[in-house]
């Protein structure tokens, strides 16, 4: 029997610290701003959503965990390191943008029903310098969102504050041009259902991330079908494919194999094409004959 373990994927994870220092820095400022101009122009909804977007920084400090986590070495106790700490972040950042959702509707419900005056002109010229800010900060994340939960968990935070400083700017024009009160809630109710179709799919990929399924970028069927169409191959058992971390995926196979072949370079070519095929970046794979195989716990 023949074990082989690659680490390919380690030295290719997507850094965005900068990104995420970045950030942190322009959506801190911006919250100042916004609570100090709500203290000035007496405007409870631009104080709340400063509450509201310091869950932003809260996110983006998370993130910044989650890539520490993934970049920390094994230990005697934490043998994978604690990449799978960063799955349990992308959970909670998962978590506090449903929490965050949740907020907005209760005002926006609330505001139908009160019909709040809205602060005017200062509120629209505040909310469009939101639109920048958080613009310029999501636009630094699309690139990784579709390779890190986290990164999509930060994306989708800052692309919920774009959509919502964009609708209180649209709402405000049409309340200052019509007078009706009630097209500033309305339309932040919108937002917060287009946003809830993406956060509801981030929450539930973190949740099967934790018990070990298999990442929903990478189908099963593929790496079996591709393994056991493999020349010198006879049969696969005992595949099972997880995730690590939030942006680094692992495998475990038996192979059954003829006796003949030259194992080393053998398994090394198929670590290579997990990697670049289906960016499983830590594979083990176990070689028997057809006698040693396996009866029971197969997993097709």
């Amino acid at each position: 029997m023949e074990h082989n373990h690659s680490h390919t994927g380690n030295h290719n994870v997507i850094n965005f610290e900068k990104a995420i220092k970045t950030g942190i820095i322009l959506n801190f400022i911006y919250i100042c701003v916004e609570f100090i101009f709500g203290l000035i122009s007496n405007s409870m909804a631009l104080i709340t959503d400063a509450g509201h977007n310091f869950s932003d920084v809260i996110s983006l400090l998370l993130a910044w965990a989650s890539m520490w986590m993934i970049k920390k070495n094994s230990t005697r106790k934490f043998t994978y390191g604690y990449k799978k700490g960063s799955i349990l972040i992308a959970l909670i950042n998962a978590a506090l943008l449903m929490f965050a959702l949740g907020v907005i509707s209760f005002e926006a419900v609330k505001r139908l029903y009160l019909a709040n005056e809205v602060g005017g002109q200062t509120i629209i010229i505040v909310a469009s310098a939101g639109i920048v800010i958080n613009g310029i900060t999501t636009l630094l994340f699309l690139k990784g969102r579709k390779n890190d939960l986290n990164i999509k968990g930060v994306f989708l935070h800052m692309l919920t504050d774009t959509l919502v400083s964009f609708a209180v700017v649209v709402s405000g024009i049409l309340i200052l041009a019509t007078g009706y009160m009630w097209i500033d809630p309305l339309i932040s109710l919108v937002v917060v259902i287009v946003i809830l179709i993406s956060t509801w799919n981030l929450l539930k990929d973190a949740i099967k991330l934790s018990v070990d399924a298999v990442p929903s970028h990478i189908e099963f069927d593929e790496v079996y079908n591709y393994l056991k169409n493999i020349e010198s191959v006879t049969d696969v058992h005992d595949l099972h494919i997880w995730a690590m971390s939030t942006s680094q995926n692992a495998l475990t196979v038996h192979l059954v194999v003829d006796k003949s072949i030259a194992l080393e370079g053998f398994i090394r070519n198929i670590n290579d094409d997990l990697k670049k095929k289906f960016n499983i970046s830590h594979s083990t794979i176990q070689t028997e004959s057809g006698n040693d195989c396996c009866l029971e716990n197969n997993c097709r």
